[in-house]
């Protein structure tokens, strides 16, 4: 692989810290600006709703720009939007700092994938895919538990300044290592022509829909640790740690599974998601069981990722970059329709296992959406066959 990879791995890694290191500094942020713990919580769904926003906005803007210098752009702008969270005088501020960084999300990820897809041979690319999402499953494992401690040792402030300084390495290595494409020939009306293909938009929805579980599970994994596994609440960063060194090992198996058979991977996976969500109601009551098929759960829903991300490329045929762009902007809107649906769930009553239902069913919806693109794919294909076949007999 590559070593520009690498430094697209280190701005991923970036950027997912900052996405989720906001939730272990809330009780600090709420407190220094004086309001309530669901006020600064708007930090973390503003956040996403700026991912959704941002990604295909971002794109679209820079559409005529050659990829490296689009990289940088964002990427130059994810350092500014952090130098203005950690100086920010207010609440006010900080949201519109982490609204800007939001934005630059968005477009990385979304430009990256198709940059590291680029950098090795076709046959290597959802593997390439999956070493630049490494970088978001490394965060969760060492970013965002530094970050925290950090935040809680020196204040939040200096969270924001650690991000500055990955910020500015990534910039500089994407700088070095990254080789300058060409100039894109096609231009931003091109670029939202893919949003007239009806497999552009069941990528999409698998992708909405196929990722919902994994937030819908991650989001209210303490309280089921804690009230149905018997965890003490000192525990619980422990098996989260252990979820997040599943979500690593994931990305380059669902990337060399990708690579062998695209389709196929996407329907063993989606399934595997639900089979394991499935799985944990049962075991969520043992911790040692708990602790297992919460890791087995990182793995999989991980694992899912990089075909996600390598079928939309595949589809998006002459603009990749938008398209890719438009899935990252999928994953978030799973972000936010797990935990919506799983909240509904245990506000009606029914426990902390209940996301756990939620993400079976959510995760389903998912492969459902799979496999009648997987139909409507096989049925055009055989469309000419057929033809073909008509044309041989009737001569």
């Amino acid at each position: 692989m590559p070593l520009a990879l690498l430094a697209l791995a280190l701005g991923a890694f970036g950027i997912g810290t900052t996405e989720f290191v906001i939730a272990g500094l809330l009780p600090d942020l709420a407190a220094d600006f004086h309001t309530s713990i669901p006020a600064a919580g708007l930090l973390v769904s503003g956040y996403a709703f700026g991912v959704v926003v941002g990604a295909p906005l971002m794109t679209a803007l820079g559409a005529r720009m050659p990829r490296k210098t689009l990289l940088m752009s964002v990427m130059v702008l994810f350092v500014v939007a952090h130098v203005l969270s950690a100086l920010a005088p207010g609440y006010g501020a900080l949201m519109a700092g982490r609204i800007v960084a939001s934005f630059a999300h968005g477009a990385y990820v979304g430009v990256a994938a198709v940059v590291a897809a680029d950098l090795v041979r076709p046959e290597r690319r959802a593997s390439a895919i999956a070493l630049m999402f490494t970088g978001l499953s490394l965060a969760n494992v060492v970013g965002v538990p530094f970050g925290t401690f950090l935040g809680q040792q020196l204040g939040w402030r200096s969270t924001f300044w650690a991000v500055v300084v990955i910020g500015v390495v990534a910039l500089a290595g994407i700088a070095l290592l990254v080789p300058r494409g060409p100039r894109p020939e096609s231009g931003l009306r091109q670029e939202l022509r893919i949003f007239r293909s009806g497999q552009v938009w069941l990528v999409l929805a698998m992708t909405a829909l196929g990722w919902a579980p994994a937030f819908a599970v991650i989001t209210y994994v303490s309280p089921l640790l804690t009230e149905v596994s018997g965890f003490s609440a000192g525990s619980v960063p422990i098996v989260i740690t252990l979820l997040g060194v599943g979500m690593l090992i994931g990305g380059p198996i669902g990337g060399r599974m990708a690579d062998r058979a695209l389709m196929p991977s996407i329907y063993v996976l989606l399934g595997g998601i639900v089979v394991v969500a499935l799985v944990l109601i049962a075991t969520s009551h043992s911790m040692i069981g708990a602790a297992v098929t919460i890791t087995l759960f990182g793995v999989v829903a991980s694992a899912s990722i990089p075909p996600l991300q390598t079928r939309v490329l595949e589809k998006a045929t002459g603009a990749q970059v938008m398209g890719s762009a438009a899935n990252v902007a999928a994953f978030n809107l799973g972000n936010a329709i797990g935990p919506f649906f799983a909240g509904l769930a245990i506000d009606a009553g029914l426990g902390f296992t209940s996301p756990l239902w939620v993400g079976a069913i959510l995760g389903t919806a998912g492969l459902g959406v799979a496999v009648i693109s997987g139909v409507v794919e096989r049925g055009r294909a055989e469309g000419p066959k057929e033809a073909l076949r008509e044309r041989v007999t009737a001569s």
